[in-house]
């Protein structure tokens, strides 16, 4: 599994760890109390049902080595999730958003390049700060990423991306990178890798800056990336390979996306409207 996940999973074993200590029960007592507990705490349907999958893969390991008799959580029902509409910024909102590094300074020119290329090539923040000096290509632009799993794709940026990503590897990774040595694309100011973190604040920051008020996070800019293709007629097969969806209905939900925004420009537009 991923690393991300791996780290998640971690997580959530310690934190089962933790209620069993203080509630001593059977095994199926104690999911079943751990899961109440959440929901009483408001913990979210999503979080619940990826704390329930790491309790099956965990007490399914347990039953495979014979180390319990049962998987207590095989008849246990996920919590039943709302697929929400994504967060997704219109054309005008993802220029502001651009434009608003310093680029007469180093860490503005290293912004406005992962800012464009997270946009042009719909990347996962993990995505993007994996990303290695030998990852793109120039001609023709394309960027390699290795998403969910470990899969790896070629995802085609556009001529802004390049530019810019060409300009920071130029002319302000050398200063970043001083005399350190990495093969990571994006750096901090301290010459070492960008971590998600790192990232977070860049984006978040850039949004006060630019004046958007809807909920702004890296994956704001995936959605808005895929949901602006295929506004503008990208095929969704194609968007499905960009993002690395292994499933198609995932990337379905940018449809409805798009269909919600047609009410607007419908009742802007339509004399009877």
């Amino acid at each position: 599994m991923a690393e991300n996940t791996r780290v998640s999973y971690a997580r959530d074993l310690r934190d089962y760890a933790r209620y069993c200590a203080r509630n001593p029960a059977s095994d199926d007592h104690q999911v079943l109390g751990y899961l109440q507990q959440l929901k009483q705490a408001g913990i979210a349907a999503t979080t619940r049902a990826r704390r329930l999958s790491a309790l099956r893969t965990f007490y399914g390991y347990l039953e495979r080595e014979n180390r319990i008799a049962r998987n207590p959580t095989v008849n246990i029902d996920s919590p039943k999730t709302e697929r929400k509409l994504p967060s997704v910024l219109n054309v005008d909102e993802v220029s502001r958003l651009l434009d608003a590094p310093d680029t007469q300074t180093v860490l503005g020119v290293r912004d406005r390049a992962m800012l464009e290329l997270i946009y042009a090539a719909g990347l996962r923040v993990s995505e993007l700060c994996h990303l290695t000096i030998n990852d793109w290509w120039p001609d023709p632009p394309r960027i390699r990423c290795v998403g969910k799993g470990s899969k790896e794709r070629y995802v085609p940026m556009g001529r802004f991306a390049l530019q810019w990503l060409t300009h920071y590897v130029d002319d302000v990774r050398p200063v970043l990178i001083s005399s350190k040595s990495s093969d990571y694309l994006f750096l901090n100011h301290r010459g070492a890798p960008l971590t998600r973190q790192g990232f977070w604040k860049v984006i978040r920051n850039y949004g006060v800056k630019a004046g958007i008020d809807k909920p702004l996070t890296p994956h704001t800019m995936r959605h808005s990336f895929a949901t602006h293709l295929l506004e503008n007629g990208a095929d969704l097969r194609a968007v499905q390979e960009m993002l690395g969806h292994q499933d198609i209905s995932t990337t379905q939900i940018y449809t409805h996306v798009s269909r919600a925004r047609f009410r607007p420009v419908y009742d802007k537009a339509h004399p009877r409207a």
